[in-house]
């Protein structure tokens, strides 16, 4: 599989979709406007780049999927905040290590926010890639507007919400497992919490079961939740889990519990998912098929949206960039592809992906994340009917606490 620099590449090169469009300048943003609003941010130059450490807490342990074990009680994320010499400062967290983004610490201290970023298109170049949410936030904050307006929403788009935080909980404890009922009991939680979609991890009999008792497992799961929240949407995510055949064998064991999305069932080739989809329509299962999470390869990709077999793009939102959704979007949009970009592990991401929706549409739901944090005030952001509303605050409309 490639991995997400050689994607990253191929989608400069106009490989990832066939013919990825040009950027264009937001609706509302006519010439006159950007001029004037570039000329604001060259008033601003970079004074100083800092980093610090954040930590995110989840609600309850999460446990293992089809192919990692545990996954913890959060993650504990590095971030930087650009300060300029007007006073203005923006933050988020980085992609990629601190040790990346620290060396280029020297090339942008000291440069005009302008000639780092277009309110067209996002960052100047890839190698600010680990800068990339914050200098989004920055150019919001100098502007007074939330990053979904610079990118041509005055109200943004909002989209469905589901929990991601669904795993293989009931085989945990392992000295004592909680069954099916610590599932649904945190599904009941969930939906307090206000989703109305909930993503189950399936693919028990990869690593943790026999694939005869993971696979009966999967079906139990998969139908109780469904009977138990009849208002929800149910999305599954195999991890790469089966093969062809037994994911097949798995929708024949749900029967007919419907399926809002199926995410990376397995490994994908053009073979498999021909056969997925040909069995879906003689069996008249509609779910939406999301792929492009686990080391995209963007020639496979592009096949697969030519030859519809793919519904739903879900690479990772700090693994390609927002400055590179965002120029990945208009060709989604010419194939019929919806965009779902990953955000597991981090509630922020989920937030970034709430201003890529917001500004841009074509986002079918956004990933769920739920966090508390010590850090960060996450207050702003606020779930309506299971939609993930962003704040009309500058930038991301994320403060940092410490």
């Amino acid at each position: 599989m490639i991995k997400r620099r050689e994607f990253i590449r191929a989608l400069h090169a106009g490989l990832a979709l066939g013919l990825v469009s040009k950027p264009s300048l937001a609706a509302w943003l006519q010439p006159e406007t950007h001029v004037r609003m570039q000329d604001e941010l060259a008033y601003h130059t970079i004074q100083s780049i800092s980093f610090r450490a954040i930590r995110m807490q989840y609600p309850r342990f999460v446990g293992k999927n089809a192919r990692l074990d545990v996954h913890g009680f959060g993650p504990r994320l590095d971030a930087c905040v650009l300060t300029t010499d007007k006073g203005a400062a923006g933050w988020a967290s980085l992609r990629g290590g601190r040790n990346d983004a620290q060396r280029l610490v020297p090339e942008l201290v000291g440069k005009k926010l302008s000639d780092v970023f277009n309110l067209a298109v996002g960052i100047s170049d890839d190698r600010y890639l680990p800068f990339d949410m914050a200098l989004h936030d920055l150019a919001g904050v100098v502007l007074n507007k939330p990053v979904y307006a610079l990118l041509g929403r005055d109200t943004p788009y909002t989209t469905k919400y589901y929990s991601g935080m669904i795993y293989f909980d009931d085989l945990e404890p392992a000295h004592a497992p909680g069954g099916i009922d610590k599932v649904l009991n945190e599904c009941r939680y969930d939906y307090e919490y206000g989703y109305r979609q909930f993503k189950l991890k399936i693919g028990r009999g990869n690593r943790w079961m026999s694939q005869k008792e993971g696979l009966a497992r999967d079906i139990e799961v998969t139908k109780a939740v469904a009977k138990a929240f009849p208002d929800c949407e149910i999305l599954v995510d195999g991890n790469n889990g089966f093969t062809v055949d037994e994911f097949i064998a798995y929708l024949k064991g749900i029967g007919d519990t419907p399926l809002f999305w199926i995410e990376e069932p397995f490994h994908e080739t053009v073979a498999d998912y021909r056969k997925l989809r040909d069995w879906m329509r003689a069996a008249n299962v509609s779910s939406l098929l999301a792929e492009g999470e686990a080391d995209p390869d963007p020639a496979l990709l592009d096949t697969l949206m030519q030859q519809k077999l793919m519904d739903v793009h879900i690479t990772d939102i700090e693994g390609l960039g927002f400055t590179n959704w965002r120029k990945l979007m208009p060709s989604l949009i010419r194939y019929g592809v919806q965009a779902s970009p990953h955000a597991w592990g981090s509630l922020l991401k989920s937030f970034y992906t709430a201003h890529l929706a917001g500004g841009l549409g074509n986002t079918v739901t956004i990933e769920g994340v739920t966090s508390t944090s010590d850090d960060v005030d996450l207050s702003g952001y606020q779930i309506k009917e299971g939609r993930l509303i962003p704040p009309n605050a500058p930038g991301f409309g994320l403060t940092l606490l410490t």
